[in-house]
């Protein structure tokens, strides 16, 4: 039974999450602020954190960056009551790998813990399948049959980033921060390139398609 830690200071909304979970069959552990999460990630192990924001003694950002400064790659899945956007950028760039503001819906929330476990998959096998196309993060290849291409670094990153997430769309500084780093130059225009690159790559592999999210970024859609 995969384990979901939830730290959440609310109790009733820590038991009602924790409730939601266990009949969809996954172990729930609760933690009531920053500080008790972080004890029980250091001592079991933790397939999921569903994390609030404001908690006491140690916040969501700050556990996240606690989390990811010590080496896991634990899917982390934050929980808010603010909807500002300087809080969600706050979110990715410490470490968090999706945000759902609160109250969530109980089927999204389901559907997006499902989807990062699947992704936690992925990173721990270094590959992603997708009908006969296998993406290879190890060999930087993308193989269709008898058909290999090697691709050049960030074209491989911006791909394997937005396969692993499909049907979620990225803005373009998000890709930016990940891919080519917040410290990175370049701006969105980078990103742009490259997405026309690998749609240039792939234009007729039925498998898989970027599409553009207009005013927003860019998303991969599975087609098998």
């Amino acid at each position: 039974m995969l384990k979901i830690l939830v730290a959440e200071d609310d109790v009733s909304t820590n038991k009602l999450l924790c409730a939601i979970l266990k009949i969809n069959g996954y172990e729930a552990i609760p933690a009531f602020n920053g500080e008790a999460a972080l004890d029980i990630i250091d001592h079991q192990h933790i397939d999921l954190l569903l994390c609030d924001v404001m908690m006491p003694k140690m916040d969501g950002f700050a556990l996240t960056q606690a989390i990811r400064d010590g080496g896991s790659m634990m899917p982390i899945l934050m929980l808010t009551a603010k909807a500002l956007p300087e809080d969600k950028h706050t979110g990715f760039l410490v470490g968090t790998d999706d945000y759902m503001t609160k109250p969530p819906d109980k089927t999204e929330l389901l559907l997006r813990i499902k989807a990062l476990l699947r992704r936690a998959r992925i990173v721990d096998e270094h590959k992603i399948t997708v009908g006969d196309v296998v993406v290879d993060m190890d060999s930087r290849t993308v193989r269709r049959g008898m058909e290999v291409q090697t691709l050049p670094p960030k074209e491989f990153e911006l791909l394997y980033k937005l396969l692993a997430y499909p049907e979620r769309t990225f803005t373009r500084m998000e890709l930016l921060d990940e891919i080519w780093g917040i410290d990175s130059e370049s701006d969105d225009k980078t990103v742009n390139v490259h997405i026309n690159r690998l749609r240039n790559r792939f234009y007729d592999w039925p498998e898989f398609e970027i599409q553009t999210v207009r005013g927003l970024g860019y998303r991969a859609v599975k087609k098998v």
